[in-house]
């Protein structure tokens, strides 16, 4: 089965981009939202990206 990338309905605070990002790659939620909020507040990038993300990705 192949692998595809969703937002979670079941590991979310916001969109869910984070946790399905992390659901993904397999590791802990609260690794990858702190990566996205040091990208938020590090280089400004990551707030787009999260925004980006919760439009485009789709819903499991």
């Amino acid at each position: 089965m192949k692998k595809r990338l969703y937002k979670s309905t079941t590991d979310k605070k916001i969109a869910g981009v984070c946790g399905g990002i992390a659901e993904y790659m397999n590791v802990d939620s609260t690794i990858v939202r702190l990566i996205c909020i040091a990208l938020v507040f590090g280089w400004g990038t990551g707030l787009l990206a999260y925004i980006v993300a919760a439009i485009i990705m789709p819903i499991k």
